[in-house]
């Protein structure tokens, strides 16, 4: 249900509630199910040795960073069609949702290839040991032709999302992590291929998802009307669009491989629950990020209907669902911080890690609901310049904070693993910290309410 134009009457509270728990309720258990591909190789690898975990942890990072930096084919593809929707351009909308599918089938065609060239020299750049960047070289020598698949998937849930249709994204997700699951037993256990199997599967899982949803747009698109062909322009002008939001991405990822990277030099245990701890805050994140979906799309269709009362209503409500979202999942949190790490490793001294590391990101949860809900807000008004400059400087006063970290590498060690990777999430929430300053000083303006389509 979309908002009511403020030429219609502004939506009550209550009708507002309603539409972000329809839109969010879905995308969240979607964007659960998400994460629930790494984690589900995090568990089953975590139980072949803690070199193959930590050859995982080395290698999604690095794959990550290749999918997410193109997060864009998403967020933005939301923001546009949602607009157009609200200023009632239906055919224009899906259109536009079938420029950012051309322009995914580009840049994974480009990027599957610069990985598998690369895979050696990029998990060469983490440090880590001989034997867990051979595991690394592995995963990601494979798993990169699974790129295609997430860019695609990215494309099409971006359309979806802007119709305000987060259910069929929900039963996609939900249908690939089952399939990832059992692959993935079947290939690592029994075919006995290791690591390798693990990447295999996720790869095969993530193309049939893709292929899914590729369908259910295409069919949309079909019903509208609207030609199918590549328009080289229009792709073009949709790559334009999307380029704040690429340098956004980038500096956020690079706060993220930085993190990591100094991880690496705290030794291979420590390194090994930082992999886990990553993973289970993208778990996290994903959740919360089903606010900024709702969000995105009920802001860029408010603006598009020029309703300025109705997006900073709406603007008010998500906020307070997500800092009442990060106070829950914090709890929750701390709650299991001790049983989650039998999930993941045999290990005792990763155990111990990952359980004071988990009770750190526990603290953190509160700023990050309000950080997911304010990006989200700002994407789906079209912000994309302010957003990248925002997160460019949250990386420039990130960066010697955790070069201080760095520097005491030695001395951190020597105090254990537990304790040294404790400071290195705590440093991380001063991230967070950073960045809802920025966004917050950003959302109290009015320069980003650009309205119409």
């Amino acid at each position: 249900m979309p908002v009511t134009p403020a030429t219609s009457g502004p939506a009550t509270p209550r009708a507002v509630h309603r539409q972000i728990l329809a839109l969010a309720i879905p995308a969240f258990l979607a964007l659960v199910a998400e994460p629930l591909f790494l984690l589900g190789d995090s568990a089953i690898v975590g139980h072949l040795g803690t070199d193959q975990l930590a050859g995982l942890g080395v290698a999604s990072a690095a794959l990550l960073t290749a999918a997410n930096i193109y997060v864009f084919l998403a967020y933005g593809t939301t923001a546009l069609v949602a607009r157009r929707l609200g200023a009632g351009e239906d055919s224009a909308a899906i259109a536009a949702g079938v420029d950012g599918i051309w322009l995914s089938a580009v840049l994974g065609a480009a990027t599957t290839m610069l990985v598998t060239l690369l895979a050696a020299p990029i998990c060469d750049l983490f440090g880590a040991s001989a034997a867990v960047a051979d595991q690394a070289i592995t995963y990601l020598r494979i798993s990169a032709f699974g790129i295609p698949g997430m860019l695609a998937i990215l494309a099409a849930t971006g359309v979806l999302r802007g119709f305000q249709d987060t259910r069929t994204p929900l039963i996609g997700a939900t249908a690939g992590f089952g399939v990832n699951l059992l692959l993935n037993i079947i290939l690592v256990y029994g075919a006995g291929l290791g690591i390798a199997g693990s990447a295999l599967g996720t790869v095969i899982a993530q193309t049939g998802l893709a292929a899914g949803l590729l369908t259910v747009v295409l069919r949309r698109a079909h019903r509208l009307g609207t030609s199918l062909r590549p328009h080289p322009g229009r792709v073009l002008a949709a790559a334009r669009f999307g380029m704040p939001l690429l340098v956004r991405t980038l500096a956020l990822r690079a706060a993220m491989l930085a993190t990591t990277w100094v991880a690496t030099e705290l030794g291979d245990v420590p390194l090994a629950a930082h992999q886990v701890a990553l993973t289970i805050f993208g778990f996290l994140a994903f959740a919360l990020d089903a606010l900024a979906i709702a969000a995105q799309a009920i802001t860029g269709h408010t603006l598009g209907a020029r309703d300025v009362p109705g997006t900073r209503a709406a603007t008010r409500l998500m906020l307070w669902w997500g800092w009442w979202m990060g106070v829950v999942l914090g709890l929750l949190l701390a709650a299991s911080h001790s049983v989650l790490p039998v999930l993941f490793t045999a290990d005792s001294d990763v155990r111990r890690a990952l359980a004071t590391a988990l009770l750190v990101m526990a603290v953190g949860q509160p700023v990050a609901g309000l950080v997911f809900v304010l990006d989200g807000v700002l994407i789906g008004a079209g912000d994309g310049t302010a957003l990248a400059w925002l997160q460019v400087v949250v990386l420039a006063a990130y960066l010697p904070v955790l070069w201080v970290v760095h520097l005491h590498a030695g001395p951190l060690r020597a105090t254990g693993a537990t304790h040294a990777l404790a400071v290195l999430w705590w440093t991380f929430n001063g991230f967070m910290v950073f960045r809802l300053v920025a966004l917050s000083l950003r959302a109290r303006t009015d320069r980003w309410m650009v309205t119409g389509a």
